[in-house]
C-alpha cells in the first residue's frame, strides 16, 4: 500500500485536458500529465483495503497496489518491472482503457478512486524516457515457428510473449502498419501512433517478423500458414459492423464508422488514401451509436470542421450516478461524457432511426422516432434530423467470416465468433488457436491483451510438450 493515512489526507487529482478551443485545432494528444510529485501523492492514496477489488476490475491482472506503493516510494524502475509482468503495452492501456479498475477501487465507494490509469501511464512513460525499456530477446531458441494473424493488441501481446519464449514468430497484417484498431480506429488525439511504432521496433529487435499488406484468406492463402507453421494464432478482431438496414441505407453519405475513422488516421500518418474520401467539413453530421467508436467519430468530425455533430442512441439516458451499494465493484451503468462529447456534440437518447431521406442520391436528413423502455416507438414523437453525413457506430457483431474463417472451417459459437475456450484457446482445427475479439467478440483493449498473453501460454505449452514458463 501507499501512505497509511494517504487516502484521508490527499484529495483525488487526475490529469487535465487542454481547453477544447485549442485541442480541436489538431490531432495530437491533449491530456496534461501530472508532475512526479503529484503522481506520487496520488499513489500514496492507495489504501490497505484488505481485498484489492481493483484486481477484480482489471482484466490484465495488474498488481495495482504493488506498483502504487513502489511509485509512492519513488522506486520507479521496479514499478515498471512489476507493471510489465502482467501488461505488455501499458502506454496503450494508460491512454485508451476505460479503467474498470478505478470503478472497482474501494475509494470509489465515495467516488474518489485512486487515479490508477494515470499512475500506470506515468510509470511506463518514465520507463521510456529513462531508457529502461529495451528489447528482451530470448536467450535460446526452440526451433518452432508460429504464425499470428492480426496485429491488434491480442496479436501483438501473443507475439511478444511467444518470441520471448524462443519461438520464431511471424505476424501477418493486412494493413500497411501494425496495430489493428489501435492504429486505424483510435484517433491520434487519443493515442499518437509513435507509441505503437516504438513497441513494433522493440518486438522486431526481439526477433518478431512482421508481414504487412498480407491479407490472410484474401491475398495470402491460410493454407500456406497451416502448412508452414507449427502453430497458427487467429487474432484478427471482430470487424463485421452492425448495420442499419432501413429505407435509404444505400444513399450517399451513410457510412460505417470504420470507413470514416481509418481515413483520418492515414492522413495524419501520411499514408496513401485507400478509398474515396469521407470528410465532415462543412456538413451536419449525425453519429448513430453512443459508445467509444461514436465518440471517436464526434472528435474527428469536429476537428474536420463539421457544422454540427449530433449523436443519437436507442438506449434510454442512463442515470447521472450509479447506486454504489447495488453495483460496486462491478462496472456501473451511468451517464459518461467523453472528451469528444465535451467538444460540442448534441446528444439524444431513446431515439430510433426509421429512414434515411435523401435529395437525389445523397442523404439530407434522418426520420426518427422516440422509443420506450422496450424500444417500441412512441406514437406522435416522430421528428427529422438534418444530416449530410451519417456515421454508423453501433458496434461489431462478429469477425468477418468470408475468407480465412470460412476456408479454415473452424467451428463458431452462437454469436459467430471463432469457438475456443479460455483454458487452451484451441479452435476446432488442429494447431490453430484463437484469441481477442475474434474469439470473444467486440471488447476492450485490456481483454485483448489478457487473451493474447493467455493464448501465448497455451501455444507454448502445446509446442513444448506440456511445459511452459510463460505466465497465464
Amino acid at each position: 500500500m501507499g501512505k497509511v493515512t494517504g487516502f484521508l489526507e490527499i484529495d483525488r487529482q487526475d490529469r487535465k485536458y487542454a481547453p477544447a478551443s485549442d485541442r480541436i485545432r489538431h490531432y495530437k494528444e491533449f491530456v496534461i500529465p501530472l508532475s512526479e510529485e503529484a503522481t506520487r501523492d496520488q499513489a500514496a492514496r492507495c489504501m490497505n483495503c484488505g481485498i484489492p477489488y481493483c484486481h477484480n476490475g482489471c482484466p490484465v491482472n495488474n498488481q495495482i497496489p504493488d506498483w502504487n506503493d513502489l511509485v509512492y516510494k519513488a522506486d520507479w524502475q521496479e514499478a515498471l518491472r512489476n507493471l510489465h509482468s502482467t501488461n505488455n503495452f501499458p502506454e496503450v492501456t494508460g491512454r485508451i482503457c476505460p479503467a474498470p479498475c478505478e470503478e472497482s477501487c474501494t475509494l470509489n465507494l465515495e467516488s474518489t478512486p485512486v487515479t490508477i490509469k494515470t499512475i500506470e501511464c506515468a510509470i511506463v512513460d518514465r520507463g521510456w524516457k529513462e531508457g529502461w525499456i529495451k528489447p528482451e530477446p530470448a536467450k535460446q531458441t526452440t526451433g518452432k515457428k508460429v504464425a499470428i494473424v492480426g496485429s491488434g493488441p491480442a496479436g501483438l501481446a501473443a507475439a511478444q510473449q511467444l518470441s520471448r519464449a524462443g519461438h520464431d514468430v511471424h505476424v501477418y497484417e493486412k494493413n500497411a502498419k501494425a496495430g489493428g484498431l489501435m492504429r486505424y480506429g483510435i484517433p491520434d488525439f487519443k493515442m499518437e501512433k509513435h507509441y505503437l511504432d516504438r513497441r513494433v521496433a522493440q518486438m522486431t529487435a526481439e526477433g518478431v517478423t512482421f508481414h504487412y499488406n498480407a491479407h490472410v484468406g484474401v491475398t495470402l492463402p491460410i493454407e500456406d500458414l497451416t502448412a508452414s507453421y507449427d502453430a497458427v494464432v487467429l487474432a484478427g478482431g471482430a470487424e463485421k459492423p452492425r448495420d442499419l438496414p432501413i429505407p435509404g441505407r444505400d444513399l450517399g453519405g451513410v457510412h460505417f464508422a470504420m470507413e470514416f475513422l481509418p481515413q483520418q488516421n492515414r492522413r495524419v500518418a501520411h499514408e496513401p488514401a485507400t478509398n474515396d474520401p469521407i470528410v465532415a467539413s462543412g456538413k451536419h453530421v449525425v453519429v448513430i451509436g453512443g459508445g467509444d467508436t461514436g465518440s471517436d467519430c464526434i472528435g474527428t468530425s469536429i476537428r474536420q470542421g463539421a457544422l454540427s455533430v449530433t449523436q443519437i442512441e436507442i438506449m434510454p439516458r442512463p442515470p447521472e450516478k450509479e447506486d454504489k451499494l447495488l453495483v460496486w465493484p462491478d462496472w456501473p451503468l451511468k451517464l459518461r461524457t467523453s472528451s469528444s462529447q465535451q467538444e460540442g456534440a448534441e446528444r439524444d437518447f431513446a431515439v430510433n432511426t426509421l429512414e434515411f431521406v435523401g435529395n437525389g442520391s445523397v442523404v439530407k436528413k434522418l426520420r426518427c422516432v422516440r422509443v420506450d423502455g422496450k424500444f417500441q416507438p412512441i406514437a406522435g414523437t416522430e421528428f427529422d434530423l438534418k444530416a449530410d453525413l451519417v456515421l454508423l457506430a453501433m458496434g461489431f457483431v462478429s469477425p468477418v467470416h468470408e475468407g480465412m474463417i470460412d476456408i479454415l472451417g473452424v467451428k463458431k459459437d452462437g454469436r459467430g465468433n471463432v469457438a475456443a475456450d479460455t483454458l487452451q484457446y484451441k479452435s476446432s482445427v488442429e494447431k490453430v488457436f484463437a484469441c481477442g475479439d475474434m474469439r470473444r467478440g467486440q471488447s476492450l483493449v485490456v481483454w485483448a491483451i489478457r487473451e493474447g498473453r493467455q493464448c501465448a501460454h497455451s501455444v507454448d505449452k502445446f509446442l513444448m510438450g506440456g511445459k511452459t514458463l510463460l505466465p497465464r
